[in-house]
Order: structure tokens, then sequence, then C-alpha cells
């Protein structure tokens, strides 16, 4: 149990609206509200369940009737003076929260059962949240509010999520009032006692500094050292604490501290395990929400001396999420407590490890605490699942250019029976695997196979998609290369094709593909993205050289275009979907640094010949696989920059639903937001599936995209566009997958 007195969350005034309440229920996520009068009085709770079983006893439904018609006026509650565990009593039988009062019956707080997240601030720690990163600046500034700025932005850069300081009243703190200059007080005291008196900031200057980590979008944290600077915190308002080792047994303080109500996170280093059963007793009998932190309390820490598994232990001991506070050398042990289960990282920040102040010596500069971040969520990336093993979609490239596929030696009609003499193991690794041979001994053939020919999972399933003519109420077409276009043609009549190129296709004589023209059949054309000699397109690329190059290749790319425009002439200006670069290899780009990118783009589009052609940049995920591996993409991934970019410079894009999911997941963007926000600036479409951060290109309905719900978005905000299927590997047994994607889609589009 802990108790918690930020009740914002869980209050609906009487005269509220139905309406009102049910919002404020489905925001907290915690399936009650709590009804209050205008003096704050407890007056009645409504949880979910109240709600539906109101539902079903009426006839006209009114959600404009104040809440307190409808609340639940007969609850457990209890005073907040209550022991804890008169309290812990009432909970089960679907009881998760129960409100605490005072003598006027004012809601003053609230009891919840052990929760499965704490907060700190608007962060969310849990099971899946990744480390909560805090930088310890303590007294590193030295006493100066500049230096304290400072320190605050380069952590802020660094990307921590919290800035923490101390505050100390010396006077009450220390038996001698905190005179540095007693001569009766050992060496370290009187070391520790020079240093806070030189350099520890007043009060007002650290609300100062906390104001101005708010400014910068960064939650600042304080240990308050004594009871008097805890008591000028909370009428600060600080969202949480943090208790330091020293304190961890001062139970007068810790108890403060968690009747608070806030989250406390408390370092362990220089406590026994017994003590630190103690104090979690303590904390646990007080309702306290608390996270522990392993630490080792010597200034540096010997690596010998970490004992970085007793984390586990610290878990046990807690029941609770636990975390790291680390003053060793270097950057690997935080990182390592990631892997351990730490949620919380701290680790002390300085800008020159040679100032005066025992805290520096064991400080990170601010480029290793950045690595050491950029560590810590590489491992949290890294961890997945230890249940699950995953092929992923780079694993799925390399299988199939590396791998071996089951393939038919001899020529077989439609009808007849697959044997094992007619079946060989060959390279690359695009059809059925190997392991699958068995399957396919003495099944009845469903295609016509030719020597040479792949066995595909279909031939193993019962039923199978064939092209036909489909029906959509927008242009449509299929993906194809110069080698295969005839053939998708003598199986259906799509409204266009897009020719994807690589850059071998460029070398072609068209004359060996085209014998005549194709007058009502348009067309579009896919650059390739590499290019001959491992040339990545990118026109953004601060290199002049490489962009004037990737400018020149995709100008080749535009002659092409017009080339092809002689067999299809109806396309009065076809458009060219390109990848326009703006990839990095080690970490995404802020904000003002992907502007910078824009107008690089913007003068290298110039210098290209777009009077008979509309180049039209492709929304990208922010993981693209490409050749030579997987790395962060910048550029038209956020919608909201995609939309400005477009407005400004007079562009339209080549909307690929895939890529663009992907980037919502990963950056948590609304998709309808996204297609709301892109749409009017659509002049293509590709639509694929698409199911976590990378696994881009899947088969329509087989990852996270809604395509009923999207169908009827993009009717909404970009009604023209036309659209192909942009399924991976689609083409393979002549363009099953495709078959398969605009069957599903004819239902929905």
């Amino acid at each position: 149990m802990n108790i918690t007195k930020d009740i914002s969350n869980f209050i609906v005034f009487s005269e509220e609206s139905i309406a009102s309440a049910l919002k404020k229920i489905s925001d907290s996520k915690s399936k009650i509200v709590f009804s209050v009068t205008e003096n704050g009085v407890l007056e009645g709770v409504l949880t979910d369940g109240d709600f539906r079983r109101w539902l079903l006893q009426q006839t006209n439904i009114d959600l404009n009737i104040p809440v307190s018609n409808i609340t639940n006026k007969k609850f457990k509650f209890f005073f907040y003076s209550d022991p804890t565990d008169k309290i812990a009593t009432a909970f089960g039988n679907g009881v998760d929260y129960i409100p605490l009062i005072d003598k006027e019956h004012h809601l003053v707080a609230i009891a919840k059962r052990e929760s499965e997240l704490v907060k700190i601030g608007e962060f969310i720690i849990d099971d899946k949240s990744p480390a909560f990163v805090i930088a310890e600046i303590g007294n590193n500034h030295n006493g100066s509010i500049e230096l304290a700025k400072r320190l605050v932005d380069e952590a802020i850069e660094a990307g921590a999520d919290c800035i923490k300081f101390q505050m100390r009243n010396l006077e009450s703190l220390y038996n001698n009032q905190g005179n540095a200059d007693d001569a009766s007080e050992d060496l370290g005291s009187q070391y520790v006692l020079d240093l806070l008196n030189k350099f520890q900031l007043n009060n007002e200057s650290l609300f100062q500094v906390f104001d101005y980590c708010k400014s910068k979008g960064a939650l600042p944290l304080c240990t308050p050292w004594d009871l008097e600077s805890l008591e000028i915190l909370e009428k600060y308002g600080m969202p949480a604490y943090k208790i330091a080792s020293a304190d961890l047994t001062n139970h007068e303080l810790l108890s403060a501290v968690i009747k608070t109500g806030k989250t406390v996170i408390c370092s362990t280093g220089m406590s026994s395990e017994d003590e630190i059963i103690e104090s979690v007793g303590l904390m646990k009998h007080l309702g306290g929400n608390f996270i522990l932190l392993h630490c080792n309390s010597t200034y540096p820490t010997p690596f010998k001396d970490v004992n970085l598994l007793y984390i586990h232990r610290l878990k046990e001991i807690g029941n609770c999420f636990v975390g790291y506070s680390g003053h060793e050398r270097g950057t690997s042990i935080a990182i390592a407590s990631v892997l351990l289960g730490a949620k919380v990282i701290e680790k002390h920040i300085t800008l020159d490890k040679s100032m005066e102040g025992n805290d520096h010596k064991v400080s990170l500069l601010p480029s290793e605490f950045k690595a050491m971040v950029q560590g810590i969520r590489e491992v949290e990336q890294s961890l997945g699942n230890r249940n699950l093993r995953v092929i992923s979609q780079g694993e799925f490239m390399n299988r199939e250019a590396l791998a071996k596929s089951l393939v038919i030696n001899c020529n077989l009609k439609e009808g007849e029976t697959i044997k094992q003499e007619m079946i060989s193991i060959k390279s690359p690794g695009k059809g059925l695997q190997p392991n699958r041979k068995k399957e396919l001994i003495g099944r009845t053939a469903k295609r016509n196979f030719n020597a040479g020919d792949f066995f595909f999972a279909s031939d193993l399933e019962e039923g199978i998609v064939k092209a036909r003519n489909f029906k959509f109420k927008r242009p449509w077409g299929v993906p194809v290369r110069y080698h295969d276009f005839q053939s998708i043609l003598s199986k259906t009549s799509p409204d266009l094709l897009e020719f994807h190129l690589s850059y071998k296709d460029m070398e072609l004589d068209l004359n060996r593909f085209f014998k005549e023209p194709y007058k009502t059949l348009g067309y579009v054309v896919h650059s390739p993205e590499l290019f001959a000699g491992d040339h990545l397109l990118d026109l953004c690329s601060k290199d002049k050289e490489y962009r004037m190059h990737s400018i020149a290749e995709l100008q080749k790319v535009i002659e092409i275009t017009k080339k092809l425009n002689h067999y299809f002439p109806s396309t009065t200006k076809p458009l060219i979907v390109t990848n326009v670069g703006g990839f990095t290899e080690d970490a995404p780009l802020s904000e003002s640094e992907r502007e910078t990118l824009y107008e690089i783009l913007v003068d290298s589009l110039s210098k290209l010949d777009q009077k008979e052609v509309e180049i039209i940049p492709q929304t990208m995920p922010p993981f693209p696989w490409h050749f030579g591996g997987q790395r962060y993409h910048n550029l038209f991934v956020d919608p909201d920059d995609t939309a400005r970019f477009c407005e400004k410079y007079g562009y339209r894009v080549c909307f690929d639903t895939s890529h663009s999911k992907l980037a919502c997941n990963h950056h948590r963007f609304s998709f309808k937001e996204f297609v709301e926000k892109v749409g009017p600036y659509t002049a293509h479409l590709h639509l694929a599936d698409a199911v976590g951060v990378d696994g881009e290109g899947l088969q329509v309905g087989t990852g996270d995209i809604d395509f009923h719900a999207l169908a009827d978005d993009l009717t909404q905000n970009s009604p023209k566009a036309s659209f192909i299927p942009e399924i991976w590997q689609g083409h393979k047994n002549e363009g099953e997958g495709f078959w398969i994607a605009l069957d599903r889609m004819e239902k929905w589009f």
C-alpha cells in the first residue's frame, strides 16, 4: 500500500457533468474518481463499473447531468490519522483505492494498493519504461548560480531526465551550527564544512535554478538534509524527493518525507542490510511510495566493492523498483546496472574534475554523461524478451540473401504430385526454407512449375489468392520491375505501374522491354536509394562532394523517367518517389539540426531539372533498413516537420503508411493525427502494415494499422492520391503478396 496526497487526477466536483467525470476516469487510467463539494468534502465515488450499472438502468441517457446524481454514496473511507495497517485491511474484493479524509470530511489523500508503477513528476516508472536518469549536480556548482545553470544545460544536452541538487540548513543540521573553523572537529568534518560554507547556494538561488530547469523542460529534484529544508522544499512544490545514503537511518526525516505523499528515492550506501530492512519497514508502515538505489558511498568506489548483484536482493527487500547511484569512475557500471533491473540511475556531473570539492573527482564530464545515457538506451533497446525469439526485419533481409530455399528441378503441371527427387536446395533464401522439405513431398501442385522455380509457403496452404481485376475509388497500381511488368499486366488491369529501379536497371536499354505505348496506363518511378559504388542517395549531406554526387544520380533518374513517358503518354507529369536522405548512424538529430537538413535538401532539389517530373519525398520510419545496416532517419518522420516543409516549399510527398506507423509507434504520435496533417500534401500512397518500431512492409492486416479506420481518414484527408501495395517481397510467386493485399484492401478502400 502507498498513500498519496497528489489527488488532483482523482477529483471531480459534484456539479461537474458525468461526461467530465468519465474523461477524468479515462485520463487517470485508475477507473475511479472521487466527487467532492466546492469545499472539498467527499461526497461520493464513481467507478467505471458504477457508470455501466447506471447506464443499463437508463432509457434516456444524459451525460450532462451532475455527476453527484449517480455517484455511490456508500463507500469505504478512513481518516488520514488512522494507522496504515488498519487501512491496509480494507483492500481486496476489487477495492484498490481508499479515500482518506480529515475530521471535517475533506478528501486529503488516497491510499492505493501496491502500485505497478511509480510517478516522479510527469515521469512514469514501470516494468516497460526506460531508466530514469538523474544528473546529480549537488554542490558541483561551487556556489555559482551561473555555473549551476551551465551544468543544467549540459545535463539536459547529455540526455538526463532529471537534475538534482541538495539543500541544507547548516545551523540546525550540525552540532556546532556549521562552524567550519571549529578546531575540535575531525579532519573529515572540517573539510566537508569548509566546502559547504564556501559553495552552498542559498535557498533563493536554488529556487532560481529549479525554475531554470523547468523552463528548459527538465525535472528538478532536491535532497533535503534536514527537516527545515524539507519544509522549505514543500512550500516550493518539489514533486518528489531523494534521500541521501547518510539519512536512510534518520527515521525522523524519512518519516517526514514519506508523509508528504511524494515519491521518495532512497540511496542505501553506508547502511547494513538490517538497517535497510528496518527503514523499508518504516516506509511501508507509513504507506510510502519509494524506490531503493543500490549504492556504495566511497569516493571513488573501487570496482571490487560495487557488489552490483546486490540489486537483486534490494528488490526482494523492498518489493519495489530499484536503481543504482554510482560513485565509481567511468560509465560501465551504471550501464551494466540496467541489465540487472535498475530503473533509476544517478551519477554526478561536472564541467571540470579538477575543481575543488570531493564530488568533482567522481563526477562525469558532460561528454561522458552523454555516452553513459546513450549506452543505457542502447542496452534497454537490446534487452528484448527472455521468452521470445523473433526474426527481425534485418535478419529476414539477410536470410533472403544468404540462406537457402527449396527449388523444383523439373517442370511440373498443376494437379501433379510433388516427389522427393524433384526438390533441390539452392540459394538464395527467398523461398520455402529447407527444413520444410518433408511437408512438400506428396502434395498436389496448385500451380504450374518450371524447373528452377522456388517453392513458397502458399504451396503448403489450402487456398491460394490469385490476381484478378480489382476495383477501388482511387487510382491504384502495382510495384514492378522492367523484367516483370508485362507478366503483371497479363494478370490484372491496374490504373498505373510503379517502376522500382535498381542502379543496374539505369544502365538498361528501354527498347528491350517496351515495344509500343500503353496509351491509358499511368506510371510512377521509384528512385534507387543505393547507387553504384555503395553510394546511398543523400540530398542533405553536409559533405558537398557527396551531395553533388547524389544530385547527379537523381538527375539520371529524372532523365530515365522522362524517357519512359514515351511509352506511357497519358501521364503528363510523372511522380518520382525518393528517399531524400538525412539519415545518421549513431543517434537521431534535434529539431534545429533537422531544419538545417531540410534547408540543404531544398538547395539540392533546386539543382534538379523538375520541369517535366514531380519529385515526391517518401515519409520515413525512425529506423530504416538500408544496404549496410539499420540507421536513424530524421527527415519526413515527424508529421509537423513534413507538413511544414510541404507548405513552405510547395512539395508533395509519398505517404508510406508502414513507415509512418513505425514513426508513430516510436515517437508516440497519433497515427490518425499523422494522416490528418500529412494527408493534404500526399500525391501518392504506399500501403503496407507495420509492427513495433522497425517491422516495415508487412502484409496488410498483420500488424498495428487499423486499415478500416485508415481508409476513412485517407478519404477525408487525401481523396485523390493514387496507391500501390508496398508489401516487402510481395512480388514473389508471381506477385502473390500484392494480390493478397489488394484483395483485403478492396473491402476497406
